[in-house]
């Protein structure tokens, strides 16, 4: 594909470089002499600098002939004029990173695709529900929804009580009949392969493991892997930033009982005006009497959203310290995520990557509808729609050339997830989700073209 991305900060720079790997053509345009240097130093792209909002500059990047342009400046006028510019030039498909959540929550009645956006993606957005729905599953490390949650993956780190420690795949299938969940990637401690579990596969102890199950399935899971699911409604939250507001506003509407903490005093005075059903403090989230004053020990979970990685890893480690059950840390360094279990956080969130996950399922072929990539893995989770021409239509699962560095983690059909076996046929209209190694991606594509 011939993709234009606008803006070379954070997300634009790690987009770029994701979709570079694939061998995508890609062009990154932004005003930045630095930022594009670095970009065309270490990554095969081709870099312009310039305003994208210049329409000679989206000619000079053949705007005419390019399949997708994405606007991730850190400003959404930006994006948007750039979109706007962009689809009347001939442009195929737009997508415009925005902070203003009400233009997501409001799409179809401003009606953005008639000015020629396509997509409206909002990192700050995505990372309030990422933070919701860790919040929801306490025994997780990291959780996806299909479909409203007909389908949900789970990922969790196996501890000696796991039921199935020592087992297979297919010991663990037949000694827990009744649940219905599917392993779909394992790794193990101290290594960094991924491996998609086949039958022969064994369990160990301290594997990172990540799940698909049916509505209800998460329930059944708690008992299997040993761990009790907490019910959280005490959470403090460090840092007033568009995601801490954000979370903040979308835990108070769900009766969480929160605490924000805020250094800036004007703007914790505004934080206060704004959300009165919380208690915002002024202070700094870094010193430990404040936090015990506030009573960090009675708290279920913590989570730490300020500008300053380093501020957050700290703070969740001193959360967990005093008892914190649930830590939740927002890191912009890709290069942490390695570190988040061996240093004792439950979960790193990450805005750039949440946002690349969004923007790259308009990138994979075949009618793909949902795409997240798996923290810590070298793995990613496809949902792709069946239509009647493609190879797995009508097809049962075990008579599919299916690669072995892939499988199918479940099928939604009709709005019910199911987790389908060998014998399980596909039909046209199915929506079915693909673990898949980035090395079989291409063949996974070619099956649901």
């Amino acid at each position: 594909m011939k993709i234009i991305i606008a803006g070379a900060g954070e997300v634009g720079f790690h987009l770029a470089k994701l979709l570079s790997f694939e061998s995508q053509d890609i062009t990154l345009i932004d005003p930045n002499k630095e930022c594009l240097h670095y970009a065309d130093s270490h990554l095969d792209i081709r870099v312009i600098k310039g305003d994208a909002t210049s329409i000679s500059i989206l000619k000079e990047a053949r705007v005419q002939n390019t399949d997708m342009v994405i606007g991730v400046t850190a400003s959404e006028t930006t994006n948007i004029t750039v979109c706007v510019l962009a689809k009347q030039l001939g442009a195929k498909r737009t997508i415009a990173r925005i902070s203003n959540s009400e233009f997501i929550e409001n799409k179809e009645e401003v009606g953005f695709t008639r000015f020629g956006i396509d997509e409206l993606i909002s990192p700050e957005a995505l990372a309030a529900n990422e933070i919701e729905l860790l919040l929801n599953q306490s025994a997780f490390s990291d959780t996806y929804e299909f479909e409203d949650g007909a389908l949900t993956m789970v990922g969790t780190t196996l501890s000696e009580d796991a039921h199935f420690i020592g087992k297979t795949v297919r010991e663990a299938a037949e000694v827990f009949p009744e649940l219905h969940f599917m392993p779909i990637a394992i790794q193990r401690a101290g290594t960094q392969y991924t491996i998609i579990p086949r039958g022969d596969t064994t369990f160990k102890e301290n594997d990172q493991v990540y799940f698909t199950t049916s509505k209800g399935g998460v329930e059944e899971l708690y008992g299997l892997i040993g761990k009790e699911k907490e019910q959280i409604k005490k959470v403090m939250i460090l840092g007033g930033s568009k995601i801490g507001y954000r979370t903040t506003c979308d835990l108070c509407d769900h009766k969480f009982r929160v605490k924000l903490i805020e250094s800036d005093k004007d703007k914790a005075f505004d934080l206060a005006d704004e959300l009165p059903s919380a208690l915002v403090i002024n202070g700094d989230g870094r010193n430990v009497e404040l936090l015990e004053e506030e009573n960090i020990s009675d708290m279920d979970a913590f989570i730490a959203v300020t500008g300053n990685s380093e501020t957050n890893i700290m703070s969740c480690l001193v959360a967990k310290s005093k008892g914190v059950h649930k830590t939740i840390a927002l890191v912009e360094n890709m290069d942490y995520f390695q570190l988040s279990h061996s240093i004792g956080i439950d979960t790193l969130i990450n805005k750039k990557l949440l946002a690349a996950n969004n923007i790259f399922r308009f990138v994979r072929k075949g009618e793909v509808v949902a795409m997240t990539k798996l923290n810590n893995m070298n793995a990613e989770l496809l949902e792709f729609i069946v239509q009647p021409s493609c190879e797995v239509a009508s097809t049962a699962i075990r008579e599919l050339d299916f690669p072995r560095s892939a499988i199918i983690a479940g099928v939604i059909r009709n709005g019910k997830g199911m987790i389908p076996l060998g014998d399980f046929f596909i039909q046209p209209g199915d929506r079915v989700v693909v673990c898949c190694l980035p090395k079989a991606i291409k063949k996974i594509e070619k099956l649901f073209l």
